[in-house]
């Protein structure tokens, strides 16, 4: 699992061709509940550091920025059901959606966790 500087997590599939996006828990810690979602749909271009889903928490609504450039292949459809998983398991089962890369994934802008730790 490898960490942006705007507090989203990705995790690339073993093939290395699709990766797994999520938002961390130093970001929920700061935004608090999390109470509703919008995620990218099935299908969208995401491109680095743009905005890709929206979460509003009982603070704040922020965008969530895509760490990866690639087409959307799959959305979390527990967290449109049941926003709750996202509050109690952010890098796991509170995934946000999974992207088919575009290019060979490079991590140079991505932080491993004990530098995001430092963060």
């Amino acid at each position: 699992m490898k960490f942006s500087k705007t507090h989203e997590w990705v995790e690339i599939d073993e093939a290395g061709k699709v990766a797994k996006i999520g938002i961390s828990k130093k970001a929920l810690s700061e935004l608090g509940e999390i109470v509703f979602i919008q995620l990218p749909k099935e299908g969208q271009i995401l491109s680095d550091d743009e905005p890709m889903a929206v979460v509003e928490s009982t603070k704040a609504a922020i965008d969530i920025y895509s760490p990866v450039q690639g087409r959307v292949c799959k959305i979390n459809t527990d967290l449109v059901e049941n926003v709750e998983i996202l509050n109690s398991d952010p890098q796991g089962r509170g995934w946000l959606c999974e992207v088919e890369l575009e290019t060979p994934f490079s991590d140079e802008h991505l932080m491993s966790p004990a530098c995001y730790a430092e963060l």
